[in-house]
């Protein structure tokens, strides 16, 4: 169960591109997350044009604005903020905007908390993530536990191992092949007593980009 976001601006663009970032079967770094999740009135928030402009072209926003998401431009302080400072510390610049992008199981922008359930994503969406993760150019794919469960229940996903194959230093893998491998990893808004294991897996994903770089 979801509460679709109001804003057809929101979900139109959604209809056109249900990711953010670069092309999700042309990236290098895949990113998955539950739902896209806003504020019910962000509509109406001086920051909202720039919220536009980077799901019209998330690449390009990185590139003209130095922050990977408009939660981090100077003009923002709401909800958001944390889980994407905790992903800037990563350590993505700019000149990697093209191989990073984000895409949630769920198709839909949304607003408040979700419990979301198999029967409520789109089948065409999760096969599309599934050939980006399986056929597409991702070298690396991030998975938290939250969408790990969900991508399990959906049995669109066969390939997901129910536990994890090996340990890749503090990212448990998930599936592998010659060419590309599937992390489990903490989500970015945790904090407290997991903010340790976090720092650590931030660091090992940082390895991996300066690896590919």
């Amino acid at each position: 169960m979801y509460t679709p976001h109001p804003s057809p601006e929101l979900n139109q663009l959604f209809m056109n591109k249900p990711y953010q970032g670069a092309l999700p079967n042309q990236a290098k770094f895949l990113f998955v997350g539950l739902d896209a999740n806003y504020a019910h009135d962000i509509h109406r928030s001086p920051l909202f044009p720039k919220l536009l402009e980077y799901h019209q072209d998330g690449v390009a926003f990185w590139h003209r604005n130095g922050v990977h998401h408009p939660f981090l431009l100077p003009q923002y302080s709401g909800d958001g903020q944390f889980y994407h400072r905790s992903f800037a510390r990563i350590g993505f610049k700019p000149e990697h905007a093209d191989l990073v992008s984000f895409i949630e199981l769920l198709h839909v922008p949304t607003v408040g908390r979700n419990k979301l359930a198999p029967s409520d994503l789109s089948e065409a969406h999760l096969q599309r993530l599934n050939s980006a993760i399986l056929d597409g150019n991702a070298t690396h794919i991030f998975l938290p536990a939250g969408v790990v469960r969900l991508m399990r229940a959906s049995k669109t996903f066969p390939w997901l191992a129910h536990t994890p194959e090996r340990s890749s230093g503090p990212l448990p893998v998930l599936y592998s092949s010659d060419t590309k491998t599937v992390h489990s990893h903490l989500h970015f808004s945790v904090y407290g007593k997991f903010e340790q294991q976090k720092v650590s897996e931030a660091a090992a994903i940082r390895s991996l980009l300066l690896n590919n770089s």
